[in-house]
């Protein structure tokens, strides 16, 4: 390989994307050595590595065309590693790396507004990720803001002394940013985000989570009007047109409007996931559905909430009726994803969950859907899974905490034309017998059966090439099914 023309080892080189296989190269020669050093574009520094400025001080010279630059002490650490960023480990990525486009920090708690400082004269920086940075305020993140010219992206996650928003008020004039995210920042609220005024107009993706103390946010005795209107009058002026993607996580948005008003201004919208938000009605989700046509992807994430239009009677249920299903069966002809989910909803109480049956596969049959995830879905029995069936799009099902659905179910949904992955998670009522309907399911490729009592191992055997089996509640299925992330 030594007689070929540099350019030639440098095209090769390009095609080799696994890291390990890079430094294995690196080793052959001193040409290669050269050559795969100086087109290296992106290193992770984690906690296995003596401490990041040492790490830092040897690959920045060996690779000093780094665009991408990942620190991460997420895993084990101790003291006795030494700092993570000790005699300015930031300055020497910023003397070293011109080419830096994209930068995440991860658990380095020792980075104080003064390092972050640094960052800002990095001018190609791009996106910045601070992921757990107990010691960065509202005075690094605006060094960063003023002199990161070129920033598009920025993700504050776990930033607890983050507060004041002359920050954002400057991004937001800048209106440079494409990609806002801040979650469980306990200094900013939602309504700070209002602040950012112009810059909404170019936001192509946002994420808010609020901040939760320890156990959760408590609810007790707040009572919300189920005909309240945010969108009837527009007091704030701006507009995010360009807004592709919305998260809203653990919000109150009560008595002050806030984010909520954000739903019915997101034209280009695609994708909308709300998991836990508070006093949010169907008057929101008209809203939303009659500027959003081209909603492809859609997440609810509801829990019980009290609503009451007259004081001498409350409702106890989720947040939307019918009326919101309705609403996007006939504006979003485009949806092809689907997740709910319904926390702290009875069986035996279905009324506590605002959809029913006939309105919810009116809402499916109306959408293409190819993915449909229903968790404690309690009003779907055997008769919505033969409606379910007939779905011709649907390719993907999860069913998690179903109690109503049987093998009777399984019978019909074996023959849903285009179905291809389906799972089972704490489907009680789901036996043997319905398992082996599955069989009847031609195009069927993977199948997944997590904690479902009476299936047994060998009864999914053999169903489709693909099985995942388990008996156990394991810790990754408890997040999945969301038990403790509901307040």
């Amino acid at each position: 390989m030594e007689d070929l023309p540099e350019a030639m080892v440098t095209e090769i080189l390009k095609k080799i994307t696994r890291t390990s296989d890079l430094n294995s190269i690196s080793l052959v020669s001193k040409q290669l050595y050269k050559i795969e050093g100086h087109q290296r574009g992106a290193v992770c520094v984690a906690s296995s590595l003596c401490t990041a400025t040492e790490a830092l001080r040897s690959l920045c010279p060996r690779f000093p065309n780094l665009r991408k630059v990942e620190i991460d002490y997420s895993g084990y650490w101790a003291p006795g590693h030494g700092n993570h960023f000790e005699n300015n480990g930031l300055f020497v990525l910023s003397s070293n790396c011109s080419s830096l486009i994209d930068l995440t920090l991860s658990f380095c708690s020792n980075i104080n507004d003064t390092e972050l400082g640094y960052i800002a004269y990095c001018k190609t920086l791009v996106s910045l990720r601070l992921n757990s940075a107990p010691q960065i305020t509202s005075v690094g993140i605006f060094s960063v803001a003023v002199g990161c010219t070129s920033l598009s992206a920025l993700h504050l996650i776990d930033c607890k002394k983050i507060d004041s928003v002359k920050w954002l008020e400057y991004l937001g004039n800048d209106g440079s940013l494409e990609e806002l995210v801040v979650n469980n920042c306990k200094g900013i609220n939602h309504h700070d985000l209002l602040k950012f005024g112009s810059g909404w107009m170019k936001l192509q993706k946002f994420e808010f989570e609020g901040y939760r103390e320890i156990g959760g946010v408590d609810q007790g005795g707040l009572f919300y009007d189920p005909s309240y209107d945010a969108h009837s009058r527009d007091i704030y002026d701006f507009s995010c047109e360009s807004l592709k993607d919305l998260r809203l996580a653990h919000i109150k948005t009560w008595r002050k409007i806030g984010l909520r008003v954000v739903l019915g201004k997101c034209k280009a919208l695609e994708k909308l996931r709300l998991e836990y938000v508070h006093a949010l009605n169907d008057n929101d989700m008209i809203a939303l559905s009659r500027s959003c046509s081209n909603l492809k992807s859609i997440s609810l994430w509801l829990n019980l909430q009290c609503y009451s239009s007259d004081v001498s009677y409350c409702e106890t249920r989720t947040s939307f009726t019918d009326n919101s299903l309705y609403a996007l069966a006939l504006n979003c002809p485009m949806l092809q994803t689907v997740d709910l989910r319904f926390s702290g909803c009875a069986a035996d109480r279905p009324s506590e969950i605002g959809f029913t049956q006939k309105a919810f596969l009116v809402f499916i049959q109306s959408c293409p859907i190819r993915v449909l995830v229903l968790n404690t879905a309690n009003f779907l029995d055997d008769e919505g899974m033969k409606a379910l069936s007939c779905s011709p799009y649907l390719e993907t099902l999860e069913l998690i905490l179903c109690e109503a659905v049987t093998d009777a179910g399984m019978r019909f949904i074996a023959h849903t034309p285009c179905l291809t992955n389906l799972t089972l998670r704490l489907c009680h009522k789901v036996t043997d017998v319905g398992v082996a309907e599955l069989r009847h399911a031609h195009k069927l490729e993977s199948l997944v059966i997590d904690c479902c009592s009476k299936v047994s191992l060998q009864a999914a055997r053999g169903v489709t090439m693909l099985v995942h089996y388990s008996r156990d509640l394991s810790n990754a299925l408890v997040k999945t099914i969301g038990f403790s992330s509901a307040n």
